[in-house]
């Protein structure tokens, strides 16, 4: 199981909410629907490809513009292609065959100026793709599946459909209407298997494939009497994964914030390059559960970078703080507390890789800011204090690091309690630093 290469990736999305034909309802639902799947589609982190690798044909009546850039987008697919269709479902012809009402579609004769779903059908199955996925929701949407694709017998019928790499799911089954509920922004099945998509499956797999999402969408639709979908797979193309299910990433969040506090630990205890190892693991899941922007995420970025540093590699650790602050400025603020700790964990850093001055120069500002967003006497900016003057004293700032170690102590003993080993600390560093003065 695993999740489609968004770069080797197509989406389509067909449908039409207004018709000419007054034979033919309109469907406000459909524009809805077709916008929230795109959106949905193309999310940085839950969707399945970038935006420029999904195209809309949205009540695009001319069929000849409608083939051409469906050809495009079949012939660029080579991982995921996923074609999904919503509107009006049509029966015509002498075979009673399914085609797809576009916006200029006449209902009498959907021959001419519908797309027809065997041509449809043909032009995905010669896509590159390895995966190809046809979603129809849409009236009579069953036929894809049925008896009505060609003539001959079940298993020359089954045959002409089951091509290696293909999955068909429809709205409804062969002689079933589709419906748009009334104050619903979406057509019915379409809605439903959104909310799938953005809420998961509790209990469900980290990642939701096209047949687990199928399996829950068949029980809520025939437990609300809805029309049932129906599918046709081939090959193991049930395999690829929709997308990351939410509900598993609910669950997963706390077990990996307890893993991430224990790695923290590690480090703290002395094992940088276990923790570091073991951090690095967790950041790769959290990646791909919650997503590169979740908080927890940024988190285990700047731990793991922290434990490079302490591991023996300040310079590796500094360039992964410098790309984690510009993202934290930009998802958390200038001012967040956890934008605070990596400017701190950066200028550590530095100073480890040798570059003083440039660490002295941003504890400075530091300390200021800490002092304004969380006070002059909370422990962060006590330890950007210990840090500033500890830097200040291996660069010649000898006098300005003593007197403030002195006025730390003062503010430790008050805070924290004369015992705190952060207490302690400041009053070896003091006391060392005074006798190397003397002599």
């Amino acid at each position: 199981m695993r999740l489609p290469d968004p770069r080797r990736s197509r989406v389509v999305l067909i449908g039409a909410g207004r018709y000419t034909d007054p034979a033919l309802p309109d469907l406000p639902a459909v524009d809805r629907t077709l916008t929230d799947l795109a959106t949905l589609f193309t999310d940085p982190y839950y969707g399945l490809v970038p935006q420029d690798h999904c195209t809309v044909l949205l009540d695009d009546g001319d069929l000849r513009s409608v083939g051409s850039r469906l050809r495009a987008a079949v012939a660029a697919a080579e991982d995921l292609l996923l074609v999904y269709y919503a509107g009006h479902g049509l029966v015509g012809g002498r075979r009673h065959d399914l085609y797809l009402a576009l916006a200029d579609s006449e209902l009498a004769a959907p021959e001419f100026n519908s797309l027809e779903y065997d041509k449809l059908r043909s032009a995905v199955l010669d896509s590159p793709a390895e995966t190809k996925l046809v979603v129809l929701d849409c009236c009579f949407s069953g036929r894809a599946v049925s008896d009505s694709l060609a003539g001959g017998g079940e298993a020359e019928r089954i045959g002409r459909l089951e091509v290696a790499g293909t999955y068909v799911l429809t709205s409804a089954q062969r002689d079933q209407v589709a419906l748009a509920l009334p104050g619903e922004e979406h057509t019915a099945f379409s809605g439903r298997l959104m909310r799938l998509l953005r809420e998961g499956v509790v209990g469900g797999p980290e990642l939701l494939t096209v047949d687990d999402l199928y399996q829950r969408l068949r029980a809520i639709m025939e437990s609300e009497g809805l029309p049932t979908p129906l599918n046709r797979r081939a090959g193991t193309a049930d395999r690829i994964a929709l997308g990351i299910n939410r509900a598993f990433a609910a669950t997963a969040g706390p077990e990996l914030r307890a893993r991430h506090a224990a790695a923290v630990e590690q480090g703290k205890a002395g094992d940088w390059k276990g923790a570091a190892d073991r951090l690095q693991k967790i950041l790769d899941e959290q990646t791909r559960v919650l997503g590169a922007d979740h908080g927890d995420t940024l988190r285990t970025r700047q731990s793991y970078a922290h434990s490079l540093g302490g591991a023996g590699t300040p310079v590796e650790a500094a360039g992964l703080l410098r790309q984690l602050l510009a993202d934290q400025v930009r998802l958390l603020g200038p001012d967040h507390v956890d934008t605070l700790r990596t400017r701190q964990f950066l200028a550590v850093n530095l100073g480890e890789a040798g570059h003083r001055e440039e660490a002295i120069g941003m504890l400075r500002v530091l300390l200021a800011d800490r002092g304004r967003v969380l006070g002059a006497e909370h422990p962060h900016t006590l330890r950007t204090r210990h840090v500033l003057a500890r830097n200040l004293a291996l660069t010649g700032g000898r006098d300005e690091a003593l007197a403030l170690l002195r006025q730390l102590v003062v503010e430790r003993e008050r805070v924290l309690g004369v015992e705190h080993p952060h207490t302690r600390r400041a009053r070896e560093d003091l006391a060392e630093w005074e006798e190397a003065r003397g002599g």
